[in-house]
């Protein structure tokens, strides 16, 4: 009798960076990997170190294409690499990974096709979404993943044919958790010791509201604001925060590696998260689990994410409305009982959101062929 063939699976996105779509294919690509599969990841182009040392790794391009030739090489080496590698299952993250990987991966062999949806229906741009639909209802998907009850019902709202192939898996998460001291902590990313200090971990996108973010530091004087992430807003953020005179109290930290999360989230006093929309919201739900109170814009998703058992574990508040964002944080920061009581239910996050279970629901589609 001859050997079993070792499974693989290739999970492809667009860009490598540290960001939210990037760390769902991290825990992915180590959750097969502990279940016997071999795995791959592939992303169309480079846009950081991050995933540079990790040897399983296919860049069809080292930088974005800016040519319409350009495109081609990338999706030709694309379908080399799907080929090569002869995939039992491709996971396609985020709405171009799955427009471009998704009839790829069909033309280059016989994969389960399972697509992601981490981007809400309503921010697709309108021809990509046309696309998407037309793929889901012909075939080119066999699975269509959503994270959250606020995206399936959005993407619920497609044709017929389309929502029949959704499944809900939820996110689950790394722990972040530190056992560094917060002063041990702002020493090792270089943070003023004796401030208030709050944080947020995302990528500097206008989507983000960073800006609304850096904002509130003109109503509370005293506070400092720690920016973990890269991105294309960076130059506009710090200009901000220099007409608005805050600019010693914005600490941009760049692009920070997993490991490196852990002592950013235990150097703060508090986390805020004013992004206009978001599939899941995996930033704050990391935050609360690691013991740091959260401010959030108040978006139905976040409602929904941030809470267990029916208790929330975070400010919902419109960060549009800065004096009251800026009022949220200071209450988190004077309120001893009220941030204890947050952070005791984010702890329990874990239990709502567990990793295996996530992995076990994705390695279930992907043998499903």
């Amino acid at each position: 009798m001859s050997p079993t063939r070792e499974k693989t699976v290739a999970i492809v996105q667009t860009q490598a960076e540290n960001a939210g779509a990037q760390e769902i294919a991290r825990q992915l690509a180590n959750g097969f990997a502990a279940r016997g599969w071999r795995v791959r990841q592939i992303f169309f182009f480079r846009r950081t170190e991050s995933f540079d040392a990790d040897p399983n790794v296919f860049f069809c391009a080292k930088e974005r294409p800016s040519t319409a030739f350009g495109v081609l090489k990338l999706i030709g080496a694309l379908y080399s690499e799907f080929r090569r590698e002869k995939p039992d299952a491709v996971v396609t993250l985020q709405h171009y990974g799955n427009l471009i990987g998704a009839p790829i991966a069909r033309l280059a062999g016989k994969s389960v096709v399972i697509a992601n949806q981490l981007t809400s229906a309503q921010l697709v741009p309108g021809p990509v979404a046309l696309a998407d639909k037309l793929m889901g209802a012909i075939g080119f998907y066999d699975h269509i993943v959503v994270n959250s009850a606020q995206t399936e019902a959005e993407y619920r709202d497609y044709p017929s044919s389309y929502a029949k192939l959704l499944t809900r898996v939820d996110h689950g998460f790394f722990d972040k958790s530190s056992p560094l001291a917060k002063s041990q902590a702002r020493a090792r990313l270089g943070l003023p010791q004796e401030v208030p200090l709050l944080g947020c971990a995302a990528r500097l996108h206008h989507l983000k509201q960073l800006d609304l973010a850096i904002r509130t530091l003109v109503e509370n004087p005293d506070q400092h604001l720690a920016l973990a992430g890269q991105g294309q807003e960076r130059d506009n953020l710090e200009a901000l925060a220099a007409a608005l005179g805050v600019a010693d109290r914005t600490h941009f930290l760049g692009e920070l590696g997993t490991a490196q999360m852990g002592a950013f989230l235990a150097s703060l006093d508090c986390f805020v998260f004013p992004s206009a929309a978001e599939t899941f919201g995996l930033a704050p739900v990391e935050a609360a689990q690691a013991g740091v109170p959260v401010v959030v814009n108040d978006i139905e998703v976040l409602r929904e994410v941030l809470a267990v058992d029916g208790e929330p574990c975070a400010i919902f508040v419109d960060a549009r409305d800065t004096k009251a964002f800026a009022a949220a944080t200071r209450r988190l920061l004077s309120d001893a009982e009220l941030s204890a009581k947050l952070t005791a239910v984010g702890r329990r996050l874990t239990e709502r959101y567990p990793l295996d279970a996530m992995i076990e629901d994705y390695v279930r589609l992907a043998a499903s062929a």
